[in-house]
């Protein structure tokens, strides 16, 4: 058997399914669309649920795809033995009601057995229990004995996922050898050791689901087969993990080179560079896809897996930052299947490099509060950290708790895990319940999944702002109508409209649908699934129903003035990447009538020199008057012009090229001006960090940016009336009030004092001697803290070396301050502690340092008492 390489495998598997009459797609990115019930995708199936539903309409009825897959339930568990990583590729042919059970069996032994050649007398299938039709294709059609075929129950070889489409399926198995196995007798298909590993799994979707365990057939049936990549590599390579098929094979090798060590020479060196290897991967993957860190959802499994790998990467010795290293080898090693890495490199690499910056800031953080609860604990008496405070550790610091317990433990310390595991379960309950409602789908469940799927919008609006078309679905906000009515709100559809669906950033388009019996004001126009578009809004009068011929009218103001900001924000971004770099990325973007907003991957704030030379850049382009050209071409030929294509964005065969002059090109769909003379000028209001590596521009053009200086105008000649100055002379004014104010502050201070001492009197008679040490405890009612302070500066004067206490009383709240001079402090006198003993009689709280301390309180009645417990606790501090 010939030993192809993970690459070649992946081409096998879809040149065969092709000469099957299959499409092959490109892998869907990680990032889920309109699913919110998963954070990342993590099957071949999940990204083509909208096809196996019937609420979208596959390209064609046949398909195959090597998707690339996360998954992340068991992070802590990953490296610790060689079965399992977080990053996977998984092979997979589907049908969409067209062949079943029959073809997806003997397609699969024909790829298995002719095109990659391993022996048919070592593949052993399994079916489900109670499916005699598979059995009897196994049996009868590919001849393999019945002994052969292992029939497993539902827990095994059966699919299915809460309500909604499930079945049988029938896997694949391959006898790997004696020297992979338990050596134990008995040991067949479906053992727990290595030798007989699945490769294959057919799954027949033939039944419906109701939820409450009631089974329906589908009229249409589906075919949805897994094969991991990796897997089926270990077997035709004959190696014994995941980690050693030859593309993970280079990449661990290249761990072991920064290291320098040797992998299968020890246990925890293992663990360490199989995490590396595996978590390098997966990041490359997601950052690629544009999942940025953060501290929630999928950026934060990013996050842990980067962490992870920077951690084992430090103990395993290598010496400063090395995960762009490694993720330069992931793209060497992946770009032919996936040449998207190659082409985002410089935004991967700084990525990586500035999470791994933070993540050697966070650890010494982390280092440094769990001494301080280590203290704790040795004051306490205590030999186990609470599962609370390794929770802080993990979720507020980055902290792994696998960490936290090999510090504890070198020190004879241990962690409350139970208690750790409970916060981790309050946390996802917490998560868990947050997540929206969803269906099979994990879309929020509404009235448009009930739309026939065959149904489509055609968008007509580049060239023009009125259409006449055909309503050809109407609906409330609960169910779908044939009329809607005066005053009631719905959504429309038409077969043909000129309104913009809100995408790529960019607002919808709002106005009228019209016709002799009624009018539909459209408030928004929203994308849905399948090629739909919904005009969302209200019946201002009338009625209009389904099948009714109707003119539709965008609003000219809202489209000309969104597309100004449309085409000033592609100014935006090449003016950016022309300042900052290649690194730059679109990371999002939102473009109105009033405004636009600009987020693109960077990682440290713009200076005002580069802000400057940024709007400077956009404005000549502005004034060059550069034509605004559009072209639809194919794809490919679309990226060969150096046209820029977006995270996020899913683009078809077809794609609109826009070019501004020879400046910018760029795949988009949106609306624009015909010249950039059109959008008038351009002034950035806003520069911000919004997540790590993202920075984000607000800006104005047009006539936001004259709205913007008009308000700006009155604003002036407001505060130029309040200050009776001339606009012209308005600084002058202001700096001159400043001088007055300050003035006046100081003589009220002043005042303040001479008040504060005058309504106190003369106080020297009241010292005590508490243990060789002068007491003064006063009180002084109506003065501020700031007011006490200066009052103690003063008595401590008087004094000389002593102890001061001073209460008053303002406004039905308490402030209490004391001070304590050197000498008093030699002797053991110290204010905080003080404060501390006396603040309760008051009720409330504070302290402070020995020399000087304060507090506040809402019980004026507790003030003498407060004062007469002075003495005594003094008394305690200096040991009289």
């Amino acid at each position: 058997m010939q030993k192809y390489g993970v690459n070649e495998l992946r081409r096998m598997f879809l040149e065969f399914f092709e000469s099957k009459g299959h499409l092959a797609m490109k892998s869907f990115s990680l990032v889920p669309h309109n699913d919110n019930s998963l954070l990342l995708i993590n099957s071949g199936m999940a990204p083509l649920k909208p096809y196996f539903t019937g609420q979208e309409i596959p390209p064609r009825r046949r398909v195959c795809t090597c998707q690339k897959c996360i998954r992340t339930g068991d992070i802590e568990n990953i490296g610790k033995t060689a079965r399992h990583g977080t990053f996977f590729e998984m092979l997979g042919n589907f049908s969409f009601g067209d062949y079943f059970k029959t073809e997806a069996i003997h397609w699969s032994w024909e790829f298995l057995t002719e095109v990659v050649g391993l022996e048919a007398d070592r593949l052993y299938p399994s079916v489900y229990l109670e499916d005699d039709e598979a059995f009897k294709i196994w049996n009868e059609e590919i001849g393999i004995p019945k002994e052969r075929i292992f029939r497993f129950g539902k827990e095994d070889n059966f699919w299915e996922h809460g309500s909604g489409p499930c079945g049988p399926c029938s896997e694949i198995y391959y006898d790997r050898g004696e020297k992979y196995g338990c050596g134990k007798p008995g040991c067949t298909v479906g053992c727990d050791c290595d030798r007989y590993i699945e490769v294959w799994n057919n799954v027949f979707t033939q039944f419906d689901n109701d939820g409450h365990g009631n089974y329906s057939e589908l009229e249409q049936k589906n075919i949805d087969t897994g094969m991991g990549l990796e897997r089926l590599a270990v077997v035709v390579q004959d190696v014994d993990s995941l980690f050693t098929v030859d593309t993970n094979k280079a990449l661990l090798e290249r761990v072991c080179a920064l290291a320098g060590k040797e992998y299968q020479k020890d246990h925890e060196t293992d663990v360490s560079l199989r995490i590396v290897t595996d978590h390098i991967k997966s990041c490359t993957f997601m950052i690629s896809d544009g999942i940025m860190p953060s501290n929630e959802g999928r950026g934060y499994v990013l996050r842990r897996l980067l962490r992870r790998a920077a951690r084992h990467g430090r103990k395993l010795g290598i010496e400063g930052k090395f995960l762009a290293k490694l993720s330069d080898t992931v793209i060497s090693l992946s770009k032919d299947g996936y040449p998207e890495l190659e082409e985002r490199k410089a935004m991967i690499f700084n990525v990586l490099t500035q999470e791994e910056d933070k993540f050697n800031r966070t650890i010494d953080q982390g280092l440094a509060i769990l001494t301080d609860m280590e203290e704790d604990m040795k004051k306490n008496g205590g030999t186990t950290l609470p599962g609370a405070d390794a929770f802080k550790l993990y979720d507020t610091y980055g902290f792994p708790l696998d960490l936290t317990k090999e510090i504890l433990e070198e020190r004879e310390f241990t962690v409350d895990e139970d208690g750790f595991a409970a916060c981790m379960r309050e946390q996802k309950e917490k998560a868990r319940k947050a997540r929206k409602g969803t269906n099979y789908m994990g879309a929020d469940v509404t009235v448009y999944q009930s739309i026939d799927a065959a149904i489509t919008t055609e968008f007509v609006g580049y060239d023009r702002l009125t259409h006449a078309s055909k309503i050809v679905v109407l609906t409330t906000e609960e169910e779908l109508v044939e009329a809607l009515t005066d005053g009631e709100r719905g959504t429309i559809l038409v077969q043909e409209t000129p309104f913009y669906a809100t995408m790529g950033g960019q607002q919808a388009d709002v106005g009228v649908i019209a016709s002799p019996s009624g009018e539909f004001v459209v408030e928004d126009t929203i994308k849905l699934q399948g090629g739909k578009v919904g005009h969302v809004g209200r019946m201002a009068h009338g009625m209009l129903r389904v099948g009714e011929a109707v003119t539709l009218t965008v609003d000219e103001e809202n489209r000309t003035l969104t597309a100004k900001n449309h085409s000033a924000t592609h100014l935006l971004h090449k003016a950016l990447r022309t300042v900052l770099g290649n690194h730059v990325e679109q990371a999002g973007s939102q473009v109105s009538k009033d405004r636009l907003r600009f987020d693109f991957t960077h990682f440290s704030a713009m200076t005002p020199e580069e802000l400057k030379r940024v709007e400077d850049i956009v404005n000549e382009k502005i004034h060059a008057s550069l034509p605004v050209c559009t072209d639809v071409m194919g794809l490919e030929e679309a990226k060969k012009t150096g046209a820029m294509a977006l995270f996020g964005e899913k683009y078809g065969e077809k794609v609109r090229v826009v070019r501004i002059g020879d400046f910018s090109t760029e795949l988009c769909g949106g609306t624009h001006t015909a010249n950039t003379a059109e959008v008038q000028a351009f002034k950035i209001l806003s520069e911000a960090g919004i997540a790590a590596g993202v920075r984000r521009i607000e800006a104005l053009t047009s006539d936001g940016l004259l709205h913007h200086y008009e308000k700006e105008e009155q604003e002036l000649f407001a505060a130029a009336r309040a200050a009776k100055a001339a606009p012209s002379d308005l600084t002058a004014k202001i700096e001159s009030m400043m001088e007055e104010i300050k003035a006046l502050h100081s003589e009220n201070e002043k005042l303040k004092d001479k008040l504060a001492k005058e309504s106190m009197g003369d106080v020297m008679d009241q010292v005590k001697e508490v243990g060789g040490v002068k007491v003064l405890t006063v009180r002084a009612d109506g003065v501020d803290m700031n007011g006490l302070r200066n009052l103690g500066d003063s008595l401590k004067e008087k004094l000389g070396e002593g102890v001061i206490v001073i209460a008053s009383v303002l406004d039905g709240r308490v402030s209490l301050m004391a001070t304590a001079t050197n000498g008093a402090m030699e002797k053991g006198a110290h204010a905080g502690n003080l404060i501390k003993a006396i603040v309760g009689l008051v009720g409330g709280g504070g302290g402070g340092r020995p020399n000087m301390a304060q507090a506040g309180g809402k019980n004026p009645e507790g003030v003498d008492a407060a004062l007469e417990k002075a003495g005594s606790v003094i008394a305690e501090q200096v040991g009289a």
